[in-house]
């Protein structure tokens, strides 16, 4: 940006301040009124942003896919040599992202780990330009069959809308990250034609749970705003149309007991799978504008004898929820899904994961439902429950947000009746997956990277820094064969309280303190008789020179010392150097202020 355009923005934002100021202060309009009147706004645009969206990803997909099929006469439903050129429909995508990659490759690199990144960790200041390039590769990736869900690019996208605005008028700090917390709720409402789901989503997901009334509040006007606006433009209807709910009784719920468990265990599969194949990926060694081809190539096969796979999913998926399908094309969708999916995002074409995760779900569901069915053929079991159930369950499982899940299935079926079985699966699956693996699918990737969402911009900061960058290399170690008479002189001409011992091979064998030396201090018949060995600590807490200063700063706290001698990882006794509790806190408050630098001026 220019200095001009900068300076042309600054008086414009200022003007609009004023402006603002001035309209508040004439109608009498509180500070949290007006928060809700910027929430209607961003409901608005959420709503209109995913008509957008909507409309961009299925012009792309009449453009590459709908022609293509009406010019060549492709039939799925036949085998013919024709077909092999759905094979090509992902690879389009594949060709069409490399110009992007080329041109706006920055706008596209984090995805939605990098959109909470953005969000709980650096202010929530989101660039404007990605709103567009964005979601423009979204759309791509969507409209030409690649694996991949529109959910997390649309809250991307409504997400950049709250933030502009916040920004717009000077909103910082929590203000602007509610603000972007009511963008991404307002897209998923307007999705999935589903309010409650959308609230929930921004606050189990965006914010992580920490959210006040008022913010609450603003989120769930901005969700329900969006969600009639979605209503004018495209209909009554959801994306994923599922039949009435029904339960033929209460003793069925152990088998939804049972399916929580699977499910939470799938979806730990799932997770490990998806960073497993985006790791290989990574490994290729191709240039990496060719990697969005090979992965649309990838995904094309397995639609060659699997479709079913291309897209989103949502019209294969109500027809699993009606109860269509066998269980074995079902179970092999299952591995399917995941591996496409993996291959989608892994390779560099952009998605969300949101929809995947549904798909999975409703196929497991559906599988296992038709297992039951055919097992307990007189207990009228409806493998479309399942399927229902299963869908919300894997979604809750992966991403660690029950209640999104719980309120998504609520509102799609509009039935009360799938309350108990949603919530029991739920909360099942959701804590067999945290028992086996922590992270959720979106935050394994920032957890591979040392980021904890959870903990906060401070701690991060302290992860992001090593150990071998802060220590003193320079140590004042002595002798551990050094008499107590030489080590009272050596303090004196020294300004450190603690010394590490080393042998005559320079490993660390202890460490001492002034501390120690003041019990004998006055014992002068010892001073010549005794080395410092004798007195030191041998069970040395030490650190890595690798290791972050997250790690460093807890051990310290553990035994309240100020200093940690830093040593080799492969015997433990090399001395590296020594890092003090002060070094650490100067280390943090020169990334801090750099860190707020960056963010003022994005």
């Amino acid at each position: 940006m220019t200095l001009f355009n900068q300076r042309h923005r600054i008086l414009f934002s200022r003007k609009l301040q004023q402006k603002t100021r001035s309209i508040l202060y004439r109608f009498k309009i509180s500070e949290n009124t007006f928060a809700v009147l910027l929430a209607v706004v961003i409901g608005v645009l959420g709503g209109l942003g995913n008509y957008l969206f909507r409309k961009t990803i299925e012009l792309i997909h009449w453009l590459v896919v709908e022609q293509s099929m009406e010019f060549f006469d492709i039939q799925l439903e036949e085998w013919s040599y024709r077909r092999l050129l759905v094979i090509l429909f992902p690879v389009i995508g594949g060709l069409l992202m490399i110009p992007m990659w080329f041109l706006f490759g920055k706008d596209l690199k984090g995805g939605f780990a990098g959109f909470l990144v953005s969000v709980n960790l650096k202010g929530a200041k989101l660039p404007f330009r990605p709103l567009f390039t964005r979601g423009l590769a979204a759309a791509i990736t969507l409209g030409t069959g690649g694996s991949a869900g529109q959910e997390g690019p649309i809250a991307v996208i409504c997400g950049t809308i709250g933030s502009r605005f916040g920004r717009l008028f000077k909103l910082r700090g929590s203000k602007l990250k509610v603000l972007v917390a009511c963008g991404a709720a307002a897209g998923v409402a307007a999705t999935f034609n589903a309010p409650i789901a959308g609230v929930f989503f921004a606050a189990e997901i965006v914010l992580l749970s920490s959210f006040e009334v008022t913010s609450f509040t603003m989120i769930v006007v901005a969700s329900g705003i969006a969600t009639v606006v979605s209503r004018a433009l495209l209909g009554n209807g959801s994306e994923l149309v599922a039949p009435a709910y029904a339960m033929s009784s209460f003793w069925e719920l152990g088998l939804y007991l049972l399916l929580g468990i699977m499910i939470g265990g799938l979806a730990v599969g799932f997770i490990n799978l998806f960073y497993r194949i985006k790791d290989v990926i990574d490994g290729v060694k191709v240039p990496k504008l060719v990697k969005p081809v090979l992965g649309g190539l990838l995904v094309g096969l397995i639609g060659l004898f699997l479709p079913q796979v291309f897209g989103n999913g949502y019209e294969f998926m109500s027809e699993v929820l009606s109860g269509h399908y066998a269980w074995h094309l079902l179970l092999l969708l299952v591995l399917a899904k995941m591996v496409a999916t993996g291959v989608t995002i892994g390779s560099g074409l952009p998605g969300g994961l949101f929809a995947p995760c549904l798909f999975v779900g409703a196929v497991a569901g559906g599988a296992f439902g038709h297992v039951m069915a055919t097992l307990m053929p007189g207990a009228d079991i409806s493998p479309g429950a399942y399927a229902l159930v299963g869908m919300g369950a894997f979604l809750a499982a992966t991403t660690h947000a029950p209640m999104t899940a719980i309120f998504l299935l609520f509102e799609i079926t509009d039935s009360y009746e799938v309350i108990i079985p949603i919530m029991l699966t739920c909360v099942i699956g959701t804590a067999i997956a945290r028992h086996l693996k922590k992270e959720s699918l979106e935050t394994a990737e920032l957890s591979r990277l040392g980021i904890d969402l959870e903990a906060g911009k401070e701690r991060n900061i302290m992860k992001s820094l090593r150990v071998g960058d802060v220590m003193q290399t320079e140590v004042e170690s002595i002798p551990e064969n050094m008499t107590l008479g030489q080590f009272a002189d050596f303090i004196q001409r020294t300004q450190h309280t603690n010394f590490p011992l080393v042998n005559g091979a320079g490993e660390l064998t202890g460490i001492i303190s002034v501390q120690d030396f003041m019990d004998v201090v006055f014992e002068k018949n010892l001073m010549d008789l005794v080395v410092v060995k004798e007195l030191a600590t041998a069970d040395v807490i030490t650190v890595y020179a690798e290791e972050n200063l997250d790690a460093a700063m807890r051990r310290i706290g553990y035994r309240n010392i100020e200093q940690l001698p830093v040593v080799d990882r492969e015997t433990g006794r090399k001395l590296y150097g020594i890092i003090s509790r002060h070094d650490m806190i100067s280390a943090y408050n020169r990334a801090l202020m750099a860190r707020n630098m960056v963010e003022e001026d994005a």
